[in-house]
């Protein structure tokens, strides 16, 4: 699924129109990175949490040249499935 067809599935559930599903849609998209981006993680219970993680600097293998090359550490953002949303599937 992808988010025109996401904003349908919406539309049809709030019968309202397809401009309205998704300014919503992008509402909670838009709610979703700024609460992550504040405090690091946002949890929604039944559905999952998402999260910042921190990866390590590493090495890794160019694959053309087969020479080695540093990775810089980064963030990334994890989601983790809550109980219900993992029963459900």
């Amino acid at each position: 699924m992808n988010k025109v067809e996401l904003t349908v599935a919406i539309q049809k559930t709030l019968g309202s129109s397809k401009a309205d599903a998704e300014r919503a849609l992008n509402a909670v998209i838009d709610g979703i990175k700024l609460g992550v981006k504040k405090t690091k993680t946002v949890q929604l219970i039944g559905f999952g949490t998402f999260k910042i993680s921190n990866r390590k600097a590493r090495t890794g293998v160019n694959p053309k040249t087969k020479a080695k090359i540093k990775i810089k550490a980064s963030k990334s953002v994890r989601f983790v499935p809550g109980k219900a949303f993992k029963a459900s599937i």
